[in-house]
């Protein structure tokens, strides 16, 4: 079936969804989804975990049956971190793949390129991970987006207060990578200095393909910072935490966001990362009973790969988007889907998440975020869980 509605002006689209006997992407036997992801650019490493932990969640759905009993075939695409690449990516995914959701797109860059074309052409957009408030902006607040991710200038806003109050920071520094990424998580830095009557020693930017950060490190060593803020994603995290430990700044403290407190950064940075403190939105290296048949599940599947948190997050993430389609009913449209995702909660069972969720605004609802340090390899817990 052909997309019609890729040309149809947004005031027509609830209408044609409506009014369609079978979105695109759906056939009697078959659901057909999308992603794109960083598959060539400096977030490649993560992708494998992020990538398995969603096709695991579909492959133990179409072992089961499928949804309502269509199979999921999911379709991936590379977008390399670039805006532009995922502009291909996105364009491709609708007009030939002709897929009904695109779901766990990665990087905040890619997806704010991407999210209007998206959801103007009638395609839910499930668990972006970005800046889920720029990306809801710039859909125009379409119910068709579904964000997951906790707002970054409320979760970087509560852990910066936190450090400040507990480590007595008087002189701190930001450093972040160009764009909506930084540009959200400086809105949630400032305003806990602001907070705290402090204004920012030092700032300085990077851009994406960037991979040489002494100077930005520099800028900070030179303004006396005893915390380095930094908005960060993989190897961005590992090259400022090295370039830290080259100088031998033992008694500055460095926080990172959220995207950079994963797994994959302690497995790269090694002894370069140890204490680092990280924005945790999702539980790090638990030994829960749950995690561990989990985890030996995904080893089994995946050649003995080791999973990490954005394995288990994609799984989840992906987990309940299976759930709504599998609660909007064999008559299976865009318009049921959505009513369907907004009107339940998810719980994972203690799996990656702080407690059960739902969607409020198509955000998700409530945010909770701890703050952790990078000890022996491990990410471990400081903070309470804040709301």
């Amino acid at each position: 079936m052909k997309r019609l509605f890729n040309f149809l002006p947004a005031s027509l689209l609830a209408l044609t969804m409506a009014s369609s006997a079978l979105a695109a992407g759906i056939s009697d036997k078959e659901i057909v989804l999308g992603t794109h992801m960083d598959l060539s650019g400096p977030v490649a490493a993560g992708m494998p975990h992020l990538r398995n932990g969603m096709q695991m969640r579909i492959d133990e759905a179409n072992e089961a049956g499928g949804i309502n009993g269509r199979k999921i075939r999911i379709v991936v695409e590379d977008n390399g971190s670039q805006p532009q690449l995922a502009v291909r990516a996105v364009d491709k995914l609708i007009r030939s793949d002709e897929v009904f959701a695109i779901v766990n797109p990665f990087g905040s860059g890619p997806n704010a390129a991407t999210v209007k074309k998206a959801v103007d052409a009638g395609v839910l957009y499930f668990s972006p991970w970005g800046a889920s408030s720029v990306l809801q902006q710039l859909s125009g607040n379409s119910p068709l987006l579904f964000t997951t991710t906790p707002n970054y200038h409320t979760s970087m806003h509560k852990a910066v207060d936190w450090m400040i109050k507990k480590h007595g920071a008087k002189k701190v520094g930001y450093i972040y990578q160009e764009g909506p990424l930084g540009d959200l998580m400086g809105v949630g830095v400032k305003s806990a200095m602001q907070a705290n009557g402090l204004t920012l020693a030092a700032e300085a930017g990077y851009k994406v393909a960037d991979i040489d950060f002494s100077s930005q490190v520099a800028r900070m060593k030179a303004a006396g910072t005893d915390l380095i803020l930094i908005a960060t994603v993989t190897r961005e995290t590992v090259g400022i935490m090295s370039e830290v430990k080259k100088l031998g700044w033992k008694e500055v403290k460095v926080l990172t966001g959220n995207p950079g407190r994963t797994g994959i950064v302690l497995q790269l940075g090694k002894e370069s990362v140890e204490g680092l403190y990280g924005v945790g939105v999702w539980k790090a290296g638990t030994d829960a009973p749950e995690v561990k048949g989990w985890k030996d599940s995904f080893k089994k599947r995946f050649n003995n790969m080791e999973p990490d948190e954005n394995a288990l997050l994609s799984y989840a993430y992906t987990d309940w988007f299976i759930k709504g389609l599998t609660n909007a009913g064999r008559d299976l449209t865009t318009d049921k889907a959505v009513k369907a995702l907004q009107s339940m909660s998810y719980d994972d069972k203690g799996l990656v998440m702080f407690g059960p969720k739902s969607f409020k605004a198509n955000h998700i609802d409530p945010e909770h975020v701890r703050v952790d340090q990078a000890v022996a390899g491990r990410w471990v817990p400081l903070s309470e869980i804040m709301k």
